[in-house]
């Protein structure tokens, strides 16, 4: 597996992070949410999203069907993970939050049509 460390801007939050295929699969989303988030999102291995530091300091979103979990750090607003609606035993993370990833390197990016994903 592919293990990653991913951050927050401010260092409040840390997590280690398995990627299922390495950064091939990233992605953006058209979801009403994402396509306001912006981030691009690559798919975590099945178990592989741990926070290592700052699980207090994580703050979680949900709307809807309250399926979709997003967690952002409470300090400086920065998405790190979420666990998707169309799978929910998938997740995914801010690619720009890896450390040593630079999403302008990467891409161009394809979108998934959340926005088509049943409720």
């Amino acid at each position: 597996m592919n293990v990653q460390h991913l951050t927050c801007h401010c260092g409040a939050v840390e997590l280690e992070v398995e990627l299922a295929s390495g950064l091939t699969g990233a992605r953006r989303c058209n979801c009403s949410f994402c396509r306001r988030r912006g981030a691009v999102a690559v798919t975590a291995a099945p178990d592989g999203v741990r926070v290592v530091k700052g699980a207090e300091n994580l703050t979680l979103y949900q709307w809807g069907t309250q399926t979709a979990e997003h967690y952002f750090c409470k300090t400086c607003g920065i998405y790190t993970h979420h666990r998707r609606r169309g799978d929910a035993g998938e997740y995914a993370v801010n690619l720009g939050a890896l450390d040593g990833v630079d999403p302008s390197k990467h891409g161009p990016f394809p979108w998934f049509m959340g926005r088509d994903v049943p409720l």
